[in-house]
């Protein structure tokens, strides 16, 4: 009985999934923030081949912010972490790089992949997988209950470069009750093949962010009394290379706007 009632949410958790990306595929876009409870959400960085291996090294050697959860084979658009998906339309919202420099968003991508038809696809490990977790722990998760996308910053810490790549970090913030902090850490932890564990807790100029009013990714969120701000790696990192590193051309998720898999988050919790 039991196990027909968790078959049943997990069936109905992965049509969320495709009903959300079928939506995006439609035209609807939104930060993806609570959507599908329970399924892993990925970042998204497509490189032309010449780039690739320089952005799979620098993956391997800063795992923290840039959790690789599938590499898509060039000129393809298809991931085995979602059936049916196609990555150049199933996402709300894409950037185009142009020489480091952001050229243009778009809602499908699909014309890029005839204009460089050897990108290859990293998706990434995403923040947003443990937030039900977190939820389901009693924790709120602020930009979700207030209906905004999540507040991310460029930080002081350099990632470790790898070619011709180099940049820092980037970390996304949610505000946790001082005391939930060690429930906070403790949960995100077992997930580590999207972020796991904070970076920071507490003073934002530690990180070199000088305002968290004013997030350089997502929007600003209240921070209540008895509130610390807590940082996590974040997958908006290797847009952060790119800036930095110059990169002829690339096609990312916008912040906040993932890619939403099949896969329940339960899978990556160690």
């Amino acid at each position: 009985m039991q196990h027909n009632a968790l078959e049943q949410a997990r069936a109905a958790a992965v049509a969320a999934a495709r009903q959300a990306r079928a939506a995006y595929r439609a035209g609807s876009v939104r930060p993806t923030a609570g959507v599908a409870p329970g399924m892993t959400q990925a970042n998204m960085i497509a490189l032309p081949r010449d780039w690739a291996w320089d952005f799979l090294l620098y993956a391997q050697r800063n795992p923290k912010p840039c959790p690789v959860l599938d590499v898509i084979e060039a000129g393809a658009h298809q991931t085995l972490l979602a059936e049916g998906a196609d990555i150049r339309t199933d996402i709300p919202l894409y950037r185009v790089w142009r020489d480091g420099r952001l050229a243009q968003e778009v809602q499908d991508a699909t014309p890029l992949w005839a204009e460089h038809p050897d990108l290859v696809t990293f998706l990434i490990g995403c923040s947003f997988t443990f937030e039900t977790p977190l939820q389901e722990a009693g924790i709120e998760v602020r930009h979700i209950a207030d209906g905004c996308n999540v507040p991310m910053y460029r930080t002081n810490r350099a990632c470790r470069p790898a070619g011709r790549l180099r940049g820092e970090m980037v970390v996304s913030m949610r505000p946790i009750p001082a005391h939930r902090v060690a429930d906070a850490v403790a949960i995100s932890a077992r997930f580590p093949s999207v972020h796991g564990a904070p970076v920071h807790v507490g003073d934002p100029a530690a990180l070199g962010i000088a305002d968290l009013a004013r997030p350089d990714f997502g929007d600003p969120v209240r921070i209540a009394p008895g509130e610390l701000p807590v940082f996590w790696a974040c997958g908006v990192t290797p847009q952060a290379a790119v800036m930095a590193s110059g990169v002829p051309f690339a096609v990312t998720h916008a912040p906040g706007h993932m890619f939403i898999t099949d896969v329940p988050d339960s899978s990556y919790h160690v």
